[in-house]
């Protein structure tokens, strides 16, 4: 059964992910890229699905079509598996990403959107009003940067469909088929050792996990932004460099908790962000 590792794009999933595969998949807690291989980005993709259906349709419905025999594919093991996805919770002409056979739990990373705006701004190259256009679209769709189109000819063999920032958030949250762990990016950066371990208790529920302080301190010590950042110069991170935007790379782990929209955000855009996703704002607590 799959556990999902979901968030909208820039919303700490990758430091999350990161956490969980130095505590889970080495001895000692110490952090390395290779691990993060661990929990792969779920892509029907890697069952060459798409070979078997008319190339004539809609690549959308043809991908999303596989999105459930991949995860039947992946659970014939009966062994939990962890993977990353951006997907809202959503159908496609009838075609559901995940359902109640195939996932068994979910961990939702939520981060204020005053500050996703400014990270998908320098993810993407893009101004910080197209940023809040992206984060605004209903019908957003983005590319796996290993999966994009590679010419003019071809169609892309994998997509996320996002939709808007609330609509995503509340795809996961209202899920109806499992318990899912709503986590927000704020408590893993001010209380990162409380969050994490809340987190591995929820992951209790379904795999046998021992709390080990020493292994914990270690997986936090290893993962923190600076740590990362350090690597991602030293051995470069396959998810820096900008496809969509044609630049040879853009800094993935950029600013970390200087990414502040006190500082960064003009009040336009911050109004504007505001009154979009209020509802949703308010019962987060991002605003008052």
């Amino acid at each position: 059964m799959i556990i999902w590792i979901a968030s909208y794009p820039k919303s700490g999933n990758t430091w999350i992910r990161s956490l969980l595969s130095a505590y889970l998949f080495s001895k000692d807690g110490e952090f390395n890229f290779d691990l993060l291989k661990k929990i792969e980005q779920f892509s029907p993709t890697y069952f060459n699905f798409d070979k078997n259906i008319d190339k004539n349709i809609n690549y959308q419905f043809r991908i999303s079509k596989n999105w459930i025999p991949a995860q039947e594919i992946v659970n014939k093991d009966k062994k939990i598996h962890l993977f990353k996805t951006h997907n809202a919770l959503c159908n496609i002409s009838g075609n559901y990403f995940t359902n109640r056979k195939n996932t068994t739990g979910a961990i939702y990373i939520i981060r204020d959107p005053r500050n996703v705006v400014t990270s998908l701004s320098h993810h993407y190259n893009i101004s910080t009003t197209e940023a809040l256009s992206f984060m605004s679209n209903k019908r957003k769709i983005i590319f796996p940067l290993s999966k994009n189109i590679s010419d003019s000819e071809r169609e892309p063999v994998d997509f996320n469909f996002l939709s808007d920032w609330s609509t995503h958030y509340l795809s996961w949250k209202n899920i109806n088929f499992c318990n899912v762990k709503i986590v927000k990016y704020e408590d893993f950066v001010l209380n990162t050792k409380e969050t994490f371990i809340s987190v591995l208790e929820y992951l209790s529920n379904f795999i046998e996990i021992k709390i080990n302080e020493k292994k914990i301190n270690n997986a936090i010590r290893s993962t923190t932004f600076s740590k990362l950042s350090k690597l991602e110069d030293k051995e470069g991170f396959i998810e820096s460099t900008n496809i969509n935007t044609k630049s040879k790379k853009t800094k993935f782990f950029n600013l970390g908790e200087k990414n502040n929209w006190k500082f960064l955000l003009n009040k336009n855009i911050k109004e504007k962000i505001e009154m979009n996703f209020k509802k949703e704002m308010f019962e987060l607590k991002y605003l008052k």
